[in-house]
């Protein structure tokens, strides 16, 4: 479980970080929206692990490895917005976030089920206990 030092810290990276990925890195990823879903952060504050979700129709897994070739640059402009708040600035590791797809996947599985309604004198039984 995270501190609240570590919740607080991983929030303003995630502040941060999506309004370094609108601002100043958009010319970086051929106009794709990225999102900065989640960050989580180690107990020392040296790791953030940064999830992201891709919005508009780029190739995610071709987007993440340009982020990942210019991690230096980005820790740079993040550094640049938060160097008077914190001591450290924190290694960058990203992810794709994929909890949208697999949310849709599950519903799709849902809806594909075969259910079969409750018999009404099972229900009775169960209602008189």
């Amino acid at each position: 479980m995270e501190s609240k030092r570590q919740q607080k810290f991983a929030k303003l990276i995630q502040k941060e970080l999506a309004e370094v990925f609108q601002r100043e890195c958009s010319h970086l990823f051929q106009g794709a929206y990225v999102s900065v879903s989640v960050v989580r952060v180690s107990p020392d504050l040296g790791v953030a692990k940064v999830y992201l979700s891709v919005l508009v129709g780029a190739n995610a897994k071709e987007l993440l490895q340009e982020i990942k070739v210019n991690t230096k640059t980005i820790r740079h402009l993040l550094a640049q917005r938060i160097k008077n708040q914190v001591r450290v600035i924190p290694e960058l590791i990203f992810y794709l976030d994929d909890t949208a797809e697999y949310a849709a996947r599950m519903d799709e599985l849902f809806s594909g089920l075969d259910i079969p309604p409750a018999d009404k004198e099972d229900s009775e039984t169960e209602e008189e206990k």
